[in-house]
């Protein structure tokens, strides 16, 4: 039976029929939810979807929010739900979609990202972390950096060179990586804003088999371009109401504070809120192209746009409350498992906006996946195209 708007309604009520939100247990009604092909709906039946149109899952979650269902706590597992998830979808065997889709949707199981280096993060292709396949393992070493939450993860998303005698670009693979298996250690890294949230992760002798990889041997760039992708789209394209996100917030304290405005102040917060609003409304239109198909480069343009966005608005949110703003409420160090920017003050808003140029592709690489792959302009010139990474100076 094909599924619409109509069909979802009717399974949705089914469900909830079937599973008393007051009386269902969390775990229990995640678990149920999943079964019942209502988590993503146009993932395949048997893996938390009913192969129905993207678009469609709007129907459910709106339903179940109304009803009071609990959700999965997409904050802490966006690594997992934005980024692992499509990719597994994509490029997973069966046993693979079988093991790993279920506990990362209903957030048993944490996922982060082991990409970055500390000689490679805008030159992602020149990693250095190598896998050397050993029977039916391979094993790892290397250290990675900026790796959200792997103090909280279970499992990660990890790129590796497996054959340093090709270019750069041809010799990686995809793993997946057990974060509690033997010579993964996590390492806190202090930010500007006092916190954790970040990490290194060093990789000595890790055996990860083979049965954990993701694509061909040598394809891990190719299969590293559906996860980076997802990622700029999760990053910028996340769903917004109108006056949503930091502009709303400041837009809030214009209104709530006016012993605060000035003119030039009031013309800088119209252009931000009118340039907020536009990308809020582009978010939507690519959100209706990813209906037709697979992520393409034209998320690099929406995380432009996000991290530019945040950062001016947090900075013009520093100037509106003047000295006020510059108090911060706490240098402890922690590590926490969520951003949260509503929940904090201006200060932090502002310290952590810096990282959204950095985080999910720098913002002069996205500069120029924008100009080659969406505008056509012809490509920087490049000389290590055709040598072997163990060629290239470092």
């Amino acid at each position: 039976m094909s599924v619409d708007a109509a069909r979802l309604h009717a399974l949705t009520q089914e469900f909830l029929a079937a599973h008393p939100v007051a009386t269902t247990p969390r775990e229990e009604f995640l678990s149920a939810r999943f079964d019942a092909g209502l988590a993503w709906v146009h993932y395949p039946e048997g893996l938390g979807g009913l192969d129905a149109p993207r678009a469609l899952q709007a129907v459910v979650d709106t339903e179940l929010e109304a009803a009071g269902a609990p959700d999965n706590d997409p904050r802490r597992n966006g690594i997992g739900l934005g980024m692992a998830a499509p990719t597994i979808l994509r490029y997973g065997t069966e046993e693979q979609k079988q093991r790993f889709l279920k506990p990362l949707w209903t957030g048993e199981e944490v996922w982060c990202q082991l990409f970055s280096e500390p000689g490679a993060g805008s030159d992602l292709a020149a990693l250095g972390t190598r896998a050397v396949r050993e029977g039916d393992d391979w094993v790892v070493n290397g250290q990675k950096v900026w790796t959200s939450g792997a103090h909280n993860s279970r499992f990660a998303i990890l790129i590796a060179r497996t054959d340093p005698d090709v270019p750069k670009h041809r010799g990686i693979t995809y793993f997946v990586c057990d974060m509690t298996d033997p010579g993964v250690e996590v390492r806190p890294l202090r930010q500007i804003t006092g916190e954790a949230e970040f990490n290194e992760v060093f990789l000595t002798d890790v055996r990860i088999p083979d049965a954990h990889r993701l694509g061909e041997i040598g394809d891990g760039w190719k299969v590293a371009q559906t996860t980076l992708n997802n990622e700029r789209v999760a990053i910028g394209g996340m769903r917004i109401p109108r006056e949503g996100g930091l502009i709303g917030i400041v837009a809030d304290t214009w209104r709530e504070r006016p012993e605060l405005r000035t003119h030039d102040l009031h013309q800088r917060l119209m252009t931000l809120w009118v340039e907020a609003e536009v990308a809020r409304l582009t978010g939507e239109r690519l959100r209706q192209q990813l209906v037709a198909g697979h992520p393409g480069p034209e998320g690099a343009g929406m995380k432009l746009g996000f991290a530019r966005l945040n950062q001016q608005i947090s900075g013009l949110e520093l100037e509106l409350l003047g000295e006020e703003g510059l108090l911060y409420d706490d240098w402890t160090m922690r590590r926490p498992e969520i951003v949260d920017f509503a929940g904090r003050d201006a200060g932090y808003r502002y310290l952590r906006a810096k990282g959204n140029s950095i985080e999910g592709g720098t913002s002069e690489v996205l500069l120029n996946i924008v100009a080659e792959r969406v505008l056509g302009l012809p490509p920087e010139p490049r000389t290590d195209k055709d040598v072997a990474w163990k060629d290239l100076s470092r």
